[in-house]
């Protein structure tokens, strides 16, 4: 089994084709389910955020992961990247640690991380391998975040969304902005509105709930999504960002809002994949409309601003990587060196036992010892025996020499479990080795 990582992101793949892949809520965990029912996979996770889609997997091959993803939306294959065994560690420590992100070193996609593991856990699709990938995977972005200024100041998709509505549009304290949604990324575009001063925050929501803990927490108003349309005019800017599967905000709404406020003009930042706006917002004369791909252009002058801590960040990762692969690797070869032991305890018990089972019979102690002593060199010689024949026959010699190297002439004799008898062993004299 191989660990494979199958995926699109903000740089392979256009918002109108990341959305089709984008799953949330009980979709997530859905698609999870089918994803590790598959018979070629045996461990599966899957991250999903506005950003990207992934599956993480041990798996026979990456024929069957690809397969699964263009399931759910077929033509993803041209945008598909694909890395297996150091290339994935490699990739999912980069993202952990805001390195493949749009926005260059933002935190949010660690938590988005750990919660994809967490569900992996819960819905029992992780085995020994991933989970221990996952965990070797906090650790690395906390080190790198902490020995780099990668994390320093961290900007967020949300925190360039409201610098570019002030820069470009409307001065916070004059006017009203409209939340719609009340998650994490909506959080932080409230936390960086109220500090800018803007003048009136409308929070909307669908649960009302979390739209009056949000909106009290930030001096904002809390209503119903049902009443959106009421309260759309008030808005010179809204942001969106909520984990529906169509979209909330439609042409016709924003046509019917702009005619209340007499043409004057909205901004609207559609946050969310798949897409909250529909696209044909854009179309109208007086809705200036932006989408997660639109705000990379902006986040470039942060991008370039971190390149430096990127690179002593990337530096510590690959040598994590290394790490990583070797420890995975010495893994393996003690999972060998265990199954070997467990063959020779399991043979000389087997065998103890039935030596006792002669002495209590009444067998000659002699007899029983000689068919102990023969059996048990046969048991555990004829495997490598056989093997070294067979290789002998074959012509492979680097069987042959890595057997010379086991089994040196001297280390076959000199230490001999039985004493000899010109040379009996003394009382004081250590144990012979078993």
């Amino acid at each position: 089994m191989t660990l494979w990582l199958l995926g699109l992101n903000h740089q392979t793949a256009p918002v109108d084709l990341r959305e089709r892949v984008a799953f949330a809520g009980d979709s997530l965990g859905t698609a999870l389910a089918s994803l590790r029912a598959l018979p070629e996979v045996s461990e599966a996770a899957l991250l999903s955020t506005c950003n990207r889609t992934e599956v993480y997997a041990v798996a026979a091959d990456g024929e069957a992961l690809a397969g699964w993803l263009d399931g759910q939306a077929q033509g993803l294959g041209a945008y598909l990247y694909r890395h297996r065994d150091a290339d994935a560690v490699r990739h999912l420590f980069r993202v952990a640690t805001g390195l493949d992100s749009m926005v260059l070193g933002e935190p949010q996609i660690l938590g988005q991380v750990k919660d994809a593991w967490v569900l992996a856990r819960e819905h029992g699709a992780l085995g020994g391998r991933l989970d221990r990938l996952f965990q070797q995977t906090f650790a690395v972005a906390k080190r790198a975040r902490t020995d780099t200024r990668i994390g320093v100041n961290p900007v967020s998709v949300a925190s360039t969304a409201v610098r570019l509505a002030q820069d470009s549009f409307a001065s916070l304290p004059d006017s009203t902005v409209l939340l719609i949604g009340a998650g994490e990324t909506i959080e932080l575009a409230a936390r960086h509105l109220a500090k800018g001063g803007v003048r009136r925050l409308l929070v909307a929501n669908r649960t009302l709930a979390h739209a009056q803990d949000l909106a009290s927490r930030h001096g904002g108003y809390a209503l119903p999504l049902a009443e959106l349309d009421r309260h759309l005019a008030e808005a010179d800017v809204v942001f969106s960002a909520t984990a529906s599967r169509e979209p909330v905000l439609r042409q016709a709404q924003v046509e019917a809002a702009l005619a209340a406020r007499r043409r004057k003009p909205v901004l609207l930042f559609d946050l969310a994949v798949p897409r909250d706006i529909e696209p044909r917002v854009a179309a109208l004369a007086d809705a200036y409309l932006y989408t997660v791909d639109d705000l990379e252009r902006a986040v470039e002058d942060n991008r370039r601003g971190r390149h430096e801590a990127a690179e002593a960040a990337e530096a510590i990762i690959d040598l994590q990587v290394a790490r990583y692969m070797e420890t995975l690797h010495a893994g393996g070869r003690q999972e060998t060196l265990k199954r070997l032991r467990s063959l020779g305890d399991s043979t000389r018990d087997e065998l103890l036992a039935r030596a006792r089972q002669q002495l209590a019979g009444g067998r000659d102690t002699d007899e029983v010892l000689q068919f102990l002593a023969h059996t048990l060199t046969n048991r555990l010689l004829h495997p490598p025996t056989a093997a070294l024949r067979e290789a002998a026959l074959s012509g492979d010699l680097e069987l042959a020499r890595a057997a010379e190297r086991l089994f040196p002439d001297k280390a076959l004799y000199s230490h001999s479990p039985i004493p000899s008898p010109a040379a009996p062993r003394l009382p004081d004299d250590p144990e012979p080795a078993p």
